[in-house]
């Protein structure tokens, strides 16, 4: 609700007019039901209007006292302004509703045919006296129920101010880890050149360049997306892979098994590349004859499953101890910031032979433009 938002909202108004008329109908119903049923003899129709009506100066001075309510809230109580402010306040919507109600009693005389309400006057200073205590309950009644409505406003805006801020945070520290990983990436594959430079390899040198820019163009148009589609990143990767063949030549393979189904699904940006430059480096790199690499994904249970395999040498039996690169710190450090506990992400010697990454996510597809 809104009933004690700062600015006119023709939405609370509605609610405070709403919420009165509903009571005023609820009590002229009760009352013109309940002299019926025993008999009594009054204009029925009369009366009605007159009950219904004699709710309405609430409806009006309902934001009065909610705004007095902001200004001077109940946890104030124990101070001399609060009652300055609000006692007064009360008096005087009490003055004025058994003013409004005294003159419709005068006015449509809904009573017995033989009731006389007599002077005007001396109708109000009744009404008032005898209705003060129910207006200073009213008035507590509505104090309360404005409190508590700001308290729960107050509390959703400070839980929204606090999830923005760690969206924020969060946000900001994947930009710092992706502004780490891309030099980590450009740094060795500018060694990688200048080796291939050394060996008077200038022409695959050359070629090693022009792939290694392509592939930064298409990093720079995506630098401010910390996701991406499995379909993307896979073209990233095929960029990276391209590099990787310019200097390995024949002795890197690569074998693919993503189905195109699960192109979609979201993914972290540069997901695979670190793992598989992991795997050229310490895998394929120290094989005199090279090696396969294998990228397979599937969809299991609501999770997406990707799979980095390469058949070099197996993980030393303290590796999990030992530094594991720029490159693989980074990639669990984002995978934590992006999907908390709900990931998994593990390095094993696969059998008979080689190593396999394994990255568990929660399946999210990303919806095409014709979908709702």
């Amino acid at each position: 609700m809104a009933l004690i938002m700062g600015k006119p909202n023709w939405r609370r108004w509605l609610w405070i007019a709403g919420i009165w008329f509903a009571v005023g109908l609820f009590a002229a119903t009760q009352t013109v039901f309940t002299m019926r049923s025993i008999g009594m003899h009054h204009a029925w129709t009369r009366l009605f209007f007159a009950l219904l009506m004699g709710w309405l100066p609430l409806m009006f001075f309902t934001p009065a006292a909610l705004h007095l309510e902001r200004l001077h809230p109940p946890t104030q109580w124990k101070t001399s302004l609060f009652w300055l402010v609000h006692l007064p306040a009360c008096l005087g919507i009490c003055w004025l509703a058994t003013a409004w109600n005294s003159g419709l009693e005068k006015w449509l005389n809904p009573w017995a045919p033989d009731y006389n309400a007599g002077e005007f006057f001396r109708l109000w200073q009744t009404k008032f006296e005898n209705n003060l205590l129910a207006y200073f309950v009213l008035y507590s009644s509505i104090l309360a129920i404005g409190y508590g409505i700001a308290s729960r406003e107050r509390l959703v805006r400070k839980e929204m101010e606090s999830a923005q801020l760690n969206e924020q945070l969060s946000k900001a520290r994947l930009h710092a880890l992706r502004q780490q990983i891309e030099p980590h990436f450009l740094f060795n594959t500018l060694n990688a050149i200048a080796g291939l430079v050394r060996e008077q390899r200038n022409d695959t040198a050359i070629n090693m360049i022009a792939g290694l820019s392509n592939f930064l163009r298409r990093v720079m148009q995506d630098s401010g997306r910390h996701e991406v589609t499995l379909g993307e990143e896979m073209e990233f990767l095929r960029e990276y892979l391209d590099i990787q063949k310019v200097r390995f030549a024949e002795r890197l393979e690569v074998s693919m098994d993503v189905p195109e189904e699960l192109f979609p699904a979201q993914v972290p940006s540069l997901l695979l590349q670190p793992i598989v430059e992991n795997a050229v480096k310490h895998g394929i790199g120290k094989r005199a004859q090279g090696g396969e690499i294998l990228i397979s994904a599937h969809r299991l249970n609501g999770t997406l499953r990707i799979g980095v395999y390469n058949d070099g040498p197996g993980l030393p039996p303290d590796w999990a101890e030992a530094s594991q690169g720029i490159g693989i710190s980074n990639l669990r450090t984002r995978l934590q910031s992006l999907y908390g506990n709900e990931f998994q992400f593990e390095m094993r010697n696969h059998q008979p032979s080689g190593v396999e990454a394994v990255i568990a996510l929660p399946y999210i597809a990303t919806k095409s433009k014709g979908q709702s």
